[in-house]
């Protein structure tokens, strides 16, 4: 590694840092500002806000931003270059353009590991102790579910239906399974409510029937007073789901939770698996990024840093606003999801090139 190197990967790696520094700060006491009331009314201790809250809201924060962090602080730092006629330097010393860019990518392949890893494992996993924290104390309706007239799977050859499920006291009502075996329905377990007993899956039917077939004799049993203990591959978590549940898990935990919703006949997983194709996508960004960076604040210009400082910004914005736009058409399948995650990064991948075909050389 050369001199040249060496100083321009530590100015962009300290001005990444700064930048994400200071954005983290707003953040926080932006975020602190809105959600203080519900801190002091809620039971809830100091070391909760810091540590269960605060320090995974930064994690957060950090994976959805470190794009735009990179470009001001490739801005940023290069528009000082320039101004400084740094820039004009190198050039005239007979170094191409090109070879310049050598450590900017460098250091942006570094920054864009870092940010493939945590969002893929790290940023899930605390993610999951931030939302847990803003359930209990922030938002506590903050769930969703499927619970009316729900159809599902819960085995190959088992098939579940229920008319309402009530969250407050895990209780289905209009209990019904229909087991099968060689694609013929062999039993039917219907009961007027089936209650929730704890792990591993235990529930109690009252006021069930239970009838079975073998050819054309029928076996026909009741219980109306009597109630049933029996075991199912269910649990209150199947009908309550979250707003932003696909955030707490891993992508290993993603593609296992989309199996097994595919496997129950459940056909709304498709939110899941843009999830992980953004959490790929994301870090690509990154040097796209970069390179518009670079090509926008290598050249010297009348309005220096803050003119390409606003550009940058404007750019920024314009990405955020076009990846939300891109995945909720994706979402929507108006169009392919694979399209709808990597749009933004094609049409600044083509902005990209324009701009460092025009470059200062």
């Amino acid at each position: 590694m050369k001199k040249l190197d060496s100083y321009i990967i530590r100015k962009f790696i300290s001005a990444f840092f700064f930048v994400a520094l200071l954005f983290t700060l707003i953040s926080v006491v932006v975020d602190f500002s809105d959600k203080v009331e519900e801190f002091i009314d809620e039971p809830v201790t100091v070391y909760q806000v810091l540590v269960s809250y605060y320090f995974n809201f930064t994690l957060w924060i950090n994976g959805l931003l470190w794009p735009l962090y990179v470009l001001i602080a490739v801005i940023f730092f290069t528009s000082r270059m320039a101004y400084n006629s740094e820039i004009i330097s190198i050039l005239g010393a007979g170094v191409s353009f090109r070879r310049m860019m050598v450590p900017y990518m460098g250091a942006a392949l570094l920054l864009m590991g870092i940010h493939f890893v945590g969002n893929h494992f790290i940023i899930p996993k605390g993610n999951k102790s931030k939302l847990e924290f803003e359930r209990a104390y922030i938002w506590q309706e903050s769930d969703r579910g499927k619970v009316e007239h729900v159809n599902m799977f819960i085995g190959p050859n088992d098939k579940i239906y229920v008319r309402y499920f009530r969250k407050k006291d895990s209780t289905a009502v209009d209990f019904q399974i229909d087991h099968f075996e060689r694609n013929k329905l062999v039993a039917i377990v219907k009961a007027k409510t089936a209650i929730w007993q704890g792990y591993p899956n235990n529930w109690k039917l009252k006021n069930y029937e239970i009838r079975t077939f073998d050819g054309m004799d029928e076996t026909l049993v009741v219980g109306a007073n009597e109630p049933l203990d029996t075991m199912f591959n269910l649990t209150p978590e199947d009908f309550v789901k979250y707003n932003n549940q696909k955030e707490m898990m891993t992508t290993p935990e993603l593609r296992t939770y989309i199996k097994e919703e595919a496997q129950r006949g459940v056909n709304n997983t498709l939110v899941y698996q843009i999830e992980i194709d953004r959490r790929t996508a994301d870090p690509f960004t990154i040097l796209i990024l970069t390179l518009i960076g670079v090509a926008i604040a290598s050249r010297k210009v009348r309005g220096g840093m803050g003119l390409h400082l606003a550009i940058g910004i404007a750019l920024g914005a314009i990405y955020i606003f076009l990846s939300r736009f891109s995945i909720t058409f994706a979402t929507s399948e108006a169009i392919p999801p694979l399209l709808g995650v990597w749009l933004p990064n094609i049409v600044f991948g083509v902005i990209a090139i324009y701009l460092l075909a025009r470059a200062q050389k």
